[in-house]
């Protein structure tokens, strides 16, 4: 296949249709909804952000090589996990940068914009609320709530901090679907059942501690005490090898993929 007729063949994907066919709707843009491994749901984001990168220093097209450099994983890992959302690779020429934004976009849900509540207000949260790549990725925080009265009223990136006991009427009045937790860990579990009472059925919890939730509410919990102890582990382990008779160098031969990847 010639590369103008790979890349004519990848228009027509992008669009939804294919030689002789007159349908040109999103469904045939969009394979069946996918049932993806929770690896592979982890590392869609950084694919996405890797390919966002690529669209605006000028790249219409990547290698799966190119990709996986770019987002910190092997190729072979990053070819199967695009296997589940259809292929949309050619020979020769590689995927499509901005179809495979379209497509990875459509399957994390961010074809629409999720209004986003914060609970806890302090250091934390502050920062939190300040976050540009929120909106950037099609997250909006519409809500900030703390149950500290001295905090209630207080302006931080143009939203005023609202009582925790306006939760429940606020997630009603804008949509909320996304709680994300900042609160201490004596109090997280108090917030998580209230989010859950207001029908919020997404929490990001940054609390140290596991929150008790229904089966239909999803929770990630990002702690970064542990992902510290985790990094120690790999220095504890690099420092062992490294001090063992013929053990290898810290920096070793072989580039490693980053930690969890």
């Amino acid at each position: 296949m010639s590369e103008s007729s790979a890349r004519s063949q990848m228009s027509q994907q992008r669009h939804g249709s294919t030689p002789g066919s007159a349908s040109d709707t999103r469904a045939n843009a969009v394979p069946a909804f996918p049932d993806l491994p929770e690896a592979t749901i982890a590392r869609l984001p950084e694919y996405l952000r890797a390919l966002h990168n690529l669209g605006e220093s000028g790249a219409d097209t990547i290698s799966s090589e190119g990709l996986a450099a770019a987002a910190g994983v092997n190729s072979a890992k990053l070819r199967k996990d695009l296997s589940h959302l259809g292929s949309y690779g050619t020979r020769g020429v590689g995927y499509d940068v901005a179809l495979l934004i379209e497509q990875i976009e459509y399957v994390l849900g961010l074809d629409q914009r999720r209004a986003v509540c914060l609970v806890g207000v302090g250091n934390l949260g502050h920062a939190l609320a300040g976050y540009d790549g929120f909106a950037s990725r099609g997250f909006k925080i519409v809500a900030l709530f703390d149950a500290d009265p001295a905090k209630v009223g207080e302006l931080i990136h143009g939203l005023a901090v609202r009582h925790i006991d306006e939760l429940s009427q606020v997630a009603v009045e804008e949509s909320i679907a996304i709680g994300v937790i900042a609160t201490p860990a004596r109090a997280a579990q108090a917030v998580a059942d209230e989010l859950v009472a207001a029908g919020v059925t997404s929490i990001l919890n940054f609390a140290p501690c596991v929150l008790s939730v229904p089966a239909n509410v999803d929770v990630r919990k990002v702690d970064l005490a542990i992902e510290l102890q985790i990094l120690s582990f790999h220095e504890h382990r690099k420092a062992t090898l490294t001090a063992l008779p013929g053990g290898r160098s810290a920096t070793g031969a072989e580039n490693q993929e980053a930690v969890g990847s």
